[in-house]
């Protein structure tokens, strides 16, 4: 029995994550659940599993899920980001699934590490912050760190088995999101709407626009380049619009291993939890025949330039991955909320980023002064530029 806490319970990972534990009691219990505000569906979540703690963003919060639980539920609540540290040391935690959204995952993640827990992730952002100090970390306190998102549980799975030196290349699919057809010229007018109708996944709305801009890959490639230890120039990311072969990797005799399902992400989180096994999941196959055919295409960097500003920013290294991250982050938030256009969003970025004094080695208080620095710069460009969408 493997007891876990989940951070991010009410996000689109952490029901997914649910879902398996109600499939598979006799292998996993719940001991900690933590989310921001989404106070009444925590609710039903810790009504269900019975947790023995409950974390929430404020005192606001804490207060509305008390009054939503049933007389006599036991389950402890606490609220700060220090709650959130305190859920991710949990004593008697076996695994920390990591799925908060942007750079809150990465201080509790560290936290878990450095409490002996081992990392299911699925939070991005911890890697590509402080994927240096992260991986120190793994080794230091000998953990396992599993990965959760699907490009990379693809990834894990190909390089099973095989020797380090026999790999070429990393191959990270990429959906091409909403617009992959949409010509360059109707980007100014596109609605965060139109930007949340992703074709193929179900996922929160900050990952969606990410995926819909192609920022997601990039923070995806320095997440792979950290999680696998390859070289930006041996990740290659391909425009597989069916979202069937979830990532391949290229050998040295030619070889290309894929790993192909169906685009739901209980496949991989479900690997994370229980390898090396796998659970039997019931999940329908791949239709081969009805799709007929799955296609590549190199992704339009032009088109899509925060791929672009991502590699760039991982090849550099330093404090700037965490600059682009925390650009990133307040631009997309600035479009869903009609502040700023979809064609700005690299614009921002890239105008924090070269604005940047970087750090080439920083330690962990060093990466959060830049990202509480490119917060600041990238909310200033924002709002000097006055749009409203």
């Amino acid at each position: 029995m493997k007891t876990l806490a989940i951070l991010g319970a009410t996000g689109s990972i952490g029901r997914n994550t649910l879902k398996i534990v109600a499939k598979f009691p006799d292998e996993f219990k719940v001991g900690v659940l933590a989310a921001k505000t989404n106070v009444a569906l925590l609710a039903e979540q810790i009504s269900r599993f019975k947790p023995e703690l409950a974390v929430v963003f404020d005192d606001r919060g804490a207060h509305q899920l008390k009054a939503r639980l049933p007389a006599g539920q036991d389950t402890q609540i606490l609220f700060g980001p220090e709650a959130y540290q305190v859920a991710a040391t949990w004593e008697g935690v076996d695994m920390v699934v990591g799925a908060m959204v942007g750079a809150a995952g990465l201080a509790p993640t560290l936290a878990a590490i450095e409490a002996g827990k081992d990392i299911a992730l699925a939070n991005k952002e911890t890697l590509v912050m402080a994927g240096a100090l992260v991986k120190a970390a793994v080794a230091r306190q000998k953990v396992r760190l599993l990965p959760v998102d699907s490009e990379h549980s693809a990834i894990f799975q190909c390089l099973h088995g095989q020797r380090a030196e026999a790999l070429d290349r990393l191959m990270l699919t990429a959906s091409g999101g909403p617009f992959l057809k949409t010509p360059a010229d109707q980007f100014d007018r596109l609605t965060p709407e139109q930007a949340l109708k992703h074709p193929n996944w179900q996922m929160g709305a900050k990952i969606t626009i990410d995926s819909a801009t192609l920022m997601n890959k990039g923070l995806e490639v320095i997440e792979a380049h950290w999680l696998f230890e390859v070289p930006t120039e041996r990740i290659e990311v391909v425009v597989h619009p069916q979202s069937i072969i979830h990532s391949m990797v290229a050998f040295c005799d030619g070889s290309i291993l894929a790993q192909l399902g169906i685009p739901d992400m209980q496949g991989a989180i479900a690997y994370a939890l229980s390898y090396p096994q796998r659970l039997p999941l019931g999940q329908p196959l791949p239709d081969l025949t009805r799709l007929g055919s799955l296609t590549f295409e190199a992704p339009d960097m032009r088109r899509f330039p925060c791929l672009k500003l991502a590699l760039e920013a991982c090849r550099q290294g330093g404090t700037l991955p965490a600059v682009l991250n925390a650009a990133n982050e307040v631009a997309v938030a600035a479009f869903l909320e009609r502040k700023l256009s979809f064609t700005a969003i690299p614009t921002v970025i890239e105008e924090t980023m070269t604005a940047h004094l970087m750090d080439s080695s920083p330690d962990l208080a060093g990466i959060m002064a830049a990202d509480q620095w490119a917060r600041g710069r990238a909310q200033g460009i924002v709002e000097a530029r006055g749009e409203k969408v």
